[in-house]
């Protein structure tokens, strides 16, 4: 079947974080490794908010693993330290041909939505091995989305596995379910949101490590 194409108006507005509690809810910390990432490229607390367009109280929180932020968020702070997301999943791996079980990968949640867990990105790749590509599973909650745009360099595609899926890339919006596939330059502002009722998953490839 064929994507709808519809034109949707971009925004230039910084996205804002919202703040939701962890909770004893499941998924990676990330607060550690992003606080370790800051203080080896000398950067403080109050700088590294100004930069990214948020308060120093938030920040704090995430680093203390308090809130999450959303994954567009969490983007710039990354971009800001120098470091990608795939690398907030890094773990020694020694393996020559390593497999990932079912169930058993790492979940890095991000910002929450009102209706549901938000977004939950499910690592497919032993990081520390790959250089050059960067696969996740992204499970959409209903009515979640990255709460803003995108742009880094590469290329990436996605497969739709479950559910559906509104992408907007460059100010166009297309609609995608359940066996669509998508592709799209990197650089290009680009986010989406799952306007469904059930969680949507997605299959999404980049290169490289950029995201």
């Amino acid at each position: 079947m064929q994507a709808k194409v519809t034109k949707a108006r971009r925004t230039k507005k910084s996205p804002k974080p919202q703040s939701e509690d962890l909770g004893g809810e499941g998924g990676l910390l990330i607060g550690t490794r992003l606080k370790h990432a800051r203080l080896n490229r000398r950067i403080s607390l109050r700088e590294l908010a100004d930069n990214v367009g948020c308060t120093e109280s938030f920040l704090s929180k995430v680093e203390n693993d308090k809130v999450r932020p959303s994954l567009t968020m969490l983007h710039i702070i990354v971009k800001e330290l120098g470091i990608n997301i795939a690398k907030l999943f890094s773990e020694p791996d020694s393996r020559v041909v390593a497999v990932l079980k079912a169930g058993k990968r790492i979940m890095l949640q991000t910002e929450q939505s009102p209706l549901g867990k938000g977004i939950t990105l499910e690592s497919l790749l032993p990081i520390p091995h790959s250089v050059l590509l960067e696969a996740n599973i992204h499970h959409v909650e209903p009515g979640s989305s990255t709460s803003g745009f995108i742009d880094h360099k590469g290329e990436e595609m996605g497969f739709v596995l479950e559910g559906m899926l509104e992408l907007t890339v460059e100010g166009q919006t297309v609609k995608v379910q359940k066996g669509d596939s998508f592709f799209f330059h990197s650089h290009l502002p680009h986010g989406y949101r799952n306007p469904g009722t059930t969680t949507a998953r997605i299959l999404w490839v980049n290169t490289p490590q950029s995201f």
